[in-house]
């Protein structure tokens, strides 16, 4: 069950909020937890039990980081602490990686050994990294332990941010879970930025996945170069979209139910540099490798080398994470290798260009980016690449202009919606309507309630409804 099916919208989502707002104030935190169990086992029944387990693993171990800590037995908060990340990680690693580690031994080593009956538990790099940040930060007194476990429980299997992010750190979010105050106008905003979400999926992450999958699967060496970058773009935006609507919804369900969880994207398509970009996308990502990883290495203070060092760690676990085959990894280290470019060598070039060619440098890195990201098989991403810049096949085709012509709106809606224009826009409409209430309120329903209705008709008759970060 994901946010955009009609099973949540109409079915789960109203009983929910309904059990949610008829119970006491002290028993919410409960009923997010229950819910968000149910939520759960509505996919992976069996690893309900494995979410437990990495609750209390990490709950036991902020208690004992704690309270070694208090006694100054500063040797035993450590242990306390590497024990807790080390059951976190090596969960993690086994389910999500061993099997890729073992296809990589039997093709070096020409080897049989079989492959382990696995399956990737849903959301746990997201839930684990939660727990991991969690622990480190009571140790580090960024935040205070929780002694209630159906609070923390209900931390880490909120149900909004549980399978697509964001990566919520506890101590942004401690003082909400230990006492919050729910408004009709919170709810309204939370109500407002779910349908925004919604729409980004169903409406436009969807029809841009089906323009892609029209074209990639198309054998490479009759694709022209125009048809190859269309490919490209619809995935670019497929994917941003896509996860980007699913944080928007995330978002607006926790201001449903009273909570503020950091902002995920601010218009990342409009960078300037990749570096830009990596501080407008993922933000709940790239800010936990910063704080956990990337600071504790040394970050930038001891000297250039090790900087390098700490960065090419940084994209090489970022690529890991985000899953277990090669493409994963050289992406990371694309970006890697990319951001030290810009960083050591022509990035004080780089500001002096005009910002178009800015732009248009930032989004031909992505946009390579996502191609080595989308492919796992190598043959299928070296006959896809010469595509894109060899024209084996021309530069363009009657499929090439009829692909522009007839996905013209759809690209153009693409283009703007990953922009601020729109905002912008509804801004002014909305000050212009300002002396009437009346009409700013009609404007406002009108424009949401389309957005919904659209969304709904388009599940209701569509069976296109993938969910690209649903196994991250």
């Amino acid at each position: 069950m994901v946010f955009s099916s009609l099973l949540f919208l109409f079915r789960f989502l109203p009983v929910v909020l309904l059990i949610y707002y008829v119970v006491p104030a002290k028993l919410r935190n409960l009923v997010l937890l229950l819910v968000s169990l149910v939520f759960y086992a509505w996919g992976e029944p069996v690893y309900v039990f494995l979410m437990i387990v990495s609750i209390l693993v990490s709950y036991t171990g902020g208690l004992l980081v704690d309270h070694f800590r208090r006694a100054g037995e500063d040797r035993k908060a450590k242990v306390a602490l590497t024990a807790a990340v080390a059951a976190g990680l090596g969960l993690l690693a086994y389910f999500k990686y061993a099997n890729f580690i073992l296809r990589t031994v039997n093709s070096l080593s020409g080897s049989s050994i079989p492959l382990l009956s696995l399956t990737l538990p849903i959301g746990i790099s997201f839930y684990t990294f939660q727990t991991i940040s969690y622990v480190i930060d009571v140790y580090r007194g960024n935040a205070a332990v929780q002694k209630n476990v159906i609070s923390y429980g209900a931390y880490v299997t909120m149900f909004p941010q549980l399978i697509a992010g964001p990566i919520v750190q506890y101590k942004t979010i401690d003082a909400q879970l230990r006492s919050r105050t729910e408004s009709t106008q919170e709810f309204a905003d939370g109500v407002n930025r779910f349908m925004i979400g919604l729409g980004k999926k169903v409406l436009l992450a969807n029809n841009a996945g089906v323009l892609w999958d029209s074209i990639k699967v198309q054998d490479p060496a009759g694709i022209p170069i125009l048809t190859a970058w269309i490919g490209i773009a619809a995935y670019t935006f497929q994917i941003y979209y896509d996860f980007s609507g699913y944080s928007d919804m995330a978002i607006g369900l926790g201001h449903m139910f009273g909570f503020r969880f950091l902002e995920n994207f601010e218009h990342p398509y409009e960078s300037r540099s990749v570096t830009e970009f990596w501080r407008r996308w993922h933000i709940s990502l790239g800010t936990w490798f910063r704080e956990y990883v990337y600071i504790p290495l040394g970050g930038n203070r001891k000297g250039k080398w090790k900087q390098i060092r700490n960065i090419m760690v940084v994209w090489l676990l970022t690529g890991i994470w985000h899953g277990a085959d090669w493409n994963f990894m050289l992406w990371g280290v694309y970006y890697g290798v990319l951001l030290l470019f810009e960083k050591l060598l022509f990035g004080k070039y780089l500001e002096k260009l005009p910002s178009a060619v800015q732009h248009v440098y930032t989004m031909f890195s992505v946009m390579i980016g996502w191609f080595i990201f989308s492919f796992n098989e190598i043959t299928g991403k070296m006959g896809y690449l010469k595509a894109m810049f060899v024209p084996a096949a021309g530069f363009l085709s009657k499929e090439s202009i009829y692909l522009l012509y007839s996905n013209a709106v759809l690209m153009v809606c693409l283009i703007l919606g990953s922009t601020e224009l729109p905002k912008k826009l509804a801004k002014r409409l909305l000050r212009r309507a300002e002396g009437s209430s009346i009409l700013t309120l009609v404007l406002r329903i009108g424009f949401y309630l389309g957005v919904f209705l659209l969304s709904v008709a388009y599940l209701v008759g569509a069976s296109y409804n993938p969910f690209l970060y649903f196994r991250f």
